[in-house]
């Protein structure tokens, strides 16, 4: 009987041993997430991000820096205008050519007009100034339908040479901050007559932090940049294709 009170106790003992190890288990691991959380809000240096950056913009010195933001700034908000009107411009030609088809058996020519007078984008565009010159002969309405999309193309390329300068110019100035640096650095130590880390550690210190700003810029330009160009290549390659079933629909409309 002893022994199975004293059992008893010891199994009691072991489960409260037990819960408190779980309960002290899980209040390290909260206390360890949430010095994770801490941490990933704080970088190397113990300061917020955006702190760091102002600071490392400064050490950097804003007679380089700002240059290189500067480019950031404009080139990113002409990819974007790029970005919405290439957006904007894309269709869906499957619908736009199923609408011209039964426009024009239905209504004839004005009536494939106005759908395209009334639908967004330049294939719609196109078809149009296609459908405009109908009564001039298909060889005419070819020539125009080409013409145009060169048009359109170049519209949609509106802007990207200030992108591709931006892309050029920002490691340029990057580069440029590097030699004043290095320059700083060496001027240093012609006055000094000694060379000590101190010295020289400040020009390059500028040297690779304008260096690293003007190639950040230039990656995230670039990214932009191809990205934009991959839009622009889908809109042509379906313009080109349109343009080929605009004038085989016309041919049969002819026909009739």
């Amino acid at each position: 009987m002893i022994l199975a009170v004293v059992g008893m106790f010891s199994l009691g003992t072991a489960k409260v041993s037990a819960q408190d190890s779980t309960a002290a288990a899980a209040s390290e691991t909260a206390q360890v997430q949430e010095m994770a959380t801490v941490d990933a809000e704080v970088d190397v240096e113990g300061q917020p991000l955006h702190q760091a950056i102002k600071q490392k913009f400064l050490e950097g010195g804003a007679g380089w820096m700002a240059p290189i933001l500067l480019c950031l700034v404009l080139g990113l908000a002409i990819a974007i205008e790029r970005i919405i009107y290439l957006n904007l411009s894309t269709t869906n030609t499957k619908k736009l050519i199923a609408k011209v088809e039964e426009a024009l058996n239905n209504g004839g020519i004005e009536a494939a007009k106005e759908v395209c007078r009334n639908t967004r984008g330049p294939v719609a565009s196109i078809f149009y100034q296609g459908l405009l010159r109908y009564d001039e002969g298909l060889d005419v309405v070819e020539k125009t339908v080409v013409s145009y999309g060169s048009v359109q193309m170049g519209q949609m390329e509106n802007g990207l040479s200030w992108i591709s300068l931006f892309i050029a110019l920002s490691p340029m100035l990057g580069f440029m901050g590097t030699v004043v640096g290095m320059i700083q650095a060496f001027d240093a130590i012609e006055a000094a007559g000694d060379v000590s880390p101190t010295l020289v550690a400040g020009g390059i210190k500028v040297a690779l932090l304008t260096t690293m700003a003007g190639l950040i810029a230039a990656v995230i330009l670039q990214l932009f940049y191809n990205y934009i160009l991959s839009k622009i290549d889908g809109l042509v390659v379906t313009m080109e294709d349109t343009s080929i079933t605009l004038v085989d629909m016309l041919t049969k409309f002819n026909k009739k």
